[in-house]
């Protein structure tokens, strides 16, 4: 296996110095950020991802005040309390992007969060306290008890929301892939638990964050443009 230094090398020739590198990078918010999130500032960022996924993101974010004005604000408690009936009539408002299986992930995403600040005191805290070293356990989690959470979806909206996670982008997946960590389907448990260990033993070595290791190996290969850790 590949160790940091040599990655960190390799990924400071191509980009033009290490301290280019490092202006490259982002790092997650602290467990006390993440705890003074909402219930409702969840349900918003994976009803976004849901959203996003399939669509230009410029498309879902140029409605998205509309999204905001008939979910709500996307108050957890109030939605909770939405009819089917209604919940199928918003699914036909002008507003938004009109995708009924997409709107109706709402209610689901709305209910897990629910019943996970019922037993954690919050969802934010539920997430704070999932530890990084099992961040493929948390995507999982999101993809059983959530709807459409599964494939990047989740982990993307993890990354937005400020919890400490790597992505399998298509950067990162080519890496593990030509270093023979993961083989076989991208998301399998097989593949998940052999990028958590390897983003692990990273963390060891390197002390920094799954997130900014995550774009470091991004900035290390492929393409060599200059925005590339932002756009891992």
């Amino acid at each position: 296996m590949e160790k940091f230094n040599n990655i960190l090398a390799r990924a400071s020739e191509r980009k033009g110095g290490e301290n280019k590198v490092l202006s490259l990078l982002s790092e997650p918010k602290t467990s006390t950020q993440l705890t003074m999130l909402s219930d409702s500032e969840w349900l918003e960022e994976f009803t976004r991802k849901v959203f996003q996924s399939g669509f230009y993101w410029s498309v879902i974010d140029a409605k998205w005040s509309g999204f905001r004005e008939v979910f709500w604000d996307f108050d957890a408690n109030k939605l909770l309390m939405m009819s089917p009936d209604m919940l199928e009539q918003r699914a036909n408002d002008e507003r938004i992007v009109r995708n009924y299986k997409k709107v109706m992930t709402i209610p689901v995403n709305c209910l897990m969060i629910h019943e996970v600040a019922q037993t954690h005191g919050s969802f934010a805290q539920f997430i704070a306290q999932w530890p990084c070293d099992d961040i493929v356990g948390l995507w999982l989690y999101l993809k059983q008890h959530g709807a459409r959470l599964g494939g990047n979806t989740g982990p993307f909206a993890l990354r937005a929301m400020g919890k400490d996670t790597f992505i399998l982008s298509r950067d990162v997946e080519a890496y593990l892939r030509c270093h023979e960590i993961i083989e076989g389907g991208l998301h399998s448990k097989k593949s998940l638990l052999a990028a958590q260990a390897f983003f692990n033993t990273l963390v060891a070595q390197s002390g920094w964050t799954l997130q900014s290791l995550s774009q470091l190996i991004a900035l290390s290969v492929g393409d060599n443009y200059i925005s590339a850790g932002q756009k891992e």
